[in-house]
């Protein structure tokens, strides 16, 4: 018979005992839970590049713990990560196992190794470019690519740059900001300015940094960074939208409301293609940032990501002001890379998907005027640029069809284990270009 004194001793040896279990269990379980497989490959050319027709030799490893694992793997060998070279399935000894393919053009071929273990798969991707740098464009530039674009210029220089501005709190006190509003054709030219109070006259550079794919509010964050730097920052909205509203104004247009379709709209016709007017409000806020009295004279920069590389090629292109641009992992690259047996990016299958049949050469023809691909032939600015070997939405081709017709002096990074995302390592060197280009600017008279 238990006293009642003897109640709480009996309650604490419970709790210890307990305690003691329950801790034993989480250890065990802890101590008894594998990793996860791991499945990397290894090409034998440590910077992922290789001649036509030059075998290449990846090398799949999956571990476990760091202790090789036992099995098969499945493979595919794809050009662009399209179009099937080879498949097959190869055994793991100590671990590792190899494929080795080649293509006979220039471009890029990708090779997915894929492990199954306890049920679950896992896969890896890799990417190597295949003499990149003498990536053809897809087709040529239209004839009247020139008078197309020159007769457009001509009808935003007709329309007055009236420029409403508003000062906005930039979150700095050594900066100024505004919101600015400057007539365009079309939807307006819309964004946050952002400069040092204290810069004097015809002292400081322009930035004008660019959105992405997406509807949304500009960044005053990102010119401020760039202003902090001795800058006329500029972050311009790809639609021409009103700043500073609540977060859902924006959400509610894109991609269920107002401008879920808007980067089809217009497709079937260049007179009508929505990317017209944003192209065209580039060139809309340099006339109107190049009319501040802190303006250099000289230094025009443009900055963009995806879309908003494509935005930085299209104002470099229309825009003999612009004196550098960079342009990571670009979209509407060669459009019409399917005309080269290419693959395309993820905006072309957009523009070309559900089109009827009888119509699907205007949306070609119309492709051909706002390609990244054909803007570079006309740059006049040095340039700084990004591709992601194993971007699946931008494909690395698409890329370097692009990045190879521009004639100006260039460097591109080769983002190897990335998809469609700049790196930490890419944006740090894209930011060192531009900071590389003022320094230069500042040298020159």
């Amino acid at each position: 018979m238990i006293s009642h004194r003897d109640i709480p001793n009996r309650v604490r040896q419970l709790f210890v005992c307990t305690s003691l279990l329950l801790l034993g269990v989480f250890f065990a379980g802890s101590v008894g839970e594998a990793a996860e497989p791991v499945v990397t490959i290894v090409t034998d050319h440590a910077d992922a590049v290789y001649a036509v027709d030059e075998p290449v030799l990846f090398t799949i490893q999956v571990n476990q713990d760091n202790k090789p694992l036992a099995g098969t793997v499945n493979w595919t060998l794809s050009k662009d990560g399209g179009t099937l070279l080879q498949s097959g399935r190869a055994e793991l000894i100590a671990g590792e196992a190899t494929v080795t393919g080649s293509l006979g053009e220039p471009g890029f071929i990708h090779l997915t190794a894929s492990y199954v273990y306890a049920g679950k798969t896992y896969s890896k991707m890799v990417g190597v470019g295949i003499d990149p740098t003498a990536i053809k464009p897809s087709m040529p530039v239209p004839d009247d690519f020139d008078a197309f674009w020159d007769g457009k210029k001509a009808e935003l220089a007709a329309v007055p740059p009236v420029a409403n501005v508003k000062p906005v709190s930039s979150g700095d006190a050594r900066m100024a900001a505004y919101e600015v509003e400057v007539a365009a054709l079309g939807a307006p030219v819309t964004g946050y300015l952002v400069k040092p109070i204290d810069a004097e006259a015809g002292t400081l550079p322009i930035i004008i940094t660019l959105q992405g794919a997406g509807v949304a509010n500009s960044s005053l964050v990102g010119a401020r960074g760039w202003a902090q730097e001795d800058m006329i920052a500029f972050s311009l909205n790809a639609h021409g939208l009103p700043l500073g509203q609540p977060s859902d104004f924006y959400s509610s247009k894109y991609p269920n409301g107002e401008l879920g379709d808007y980067r089809i709209r217009g497709r079937e016709s260049r007179e009508e293609f929505y990317f017209l007017g944003m192209f065209l409000r580039i060139v809309r806020a340099i006339d109107y940032l190049t009319t501040l009295p802190e303006w250099d004279g000289k230094t025009v920069i443009l900055y963009g990501t995806s879309q908003g590389g494509a935005q930085a090629y299209a104002g470099a292109g229309l825009d003999e002001r612009v004196t550098f641009f960079v342009a990571g992992v670009t979209s509407m690259a060669d459009m019409t890379g399917f005309a080269a047996n290419r693959g395309v990016g993820g905006h072309s299958k957009a523009l070309t998907t559900g089109v009827p049949l009888n119509r699907l050469q205007d949306v070609i023809t119309t492709m051909r005027y706002f390609d990244a691909m054909n803007f570079a032939t006309r740059v006049k600015a040095d340039g700084f640029f990004t591709v992601g070997f194993v971007d699946t939405n931008c494909l690395p081709t698409t890329v370097y069809a692009a990045y190879n017709n521009v004639p100006t002096n260039k460097a591109i990074y080769n983002d190897l284990p990335t998809g469609h995302a700049n790196s930490t390592e890419a944006v740090r060197l894209m930011k060192t270009a531009v900071r590389e280009h003022v320094a230069k600017m500042k040298q020159q008279p």
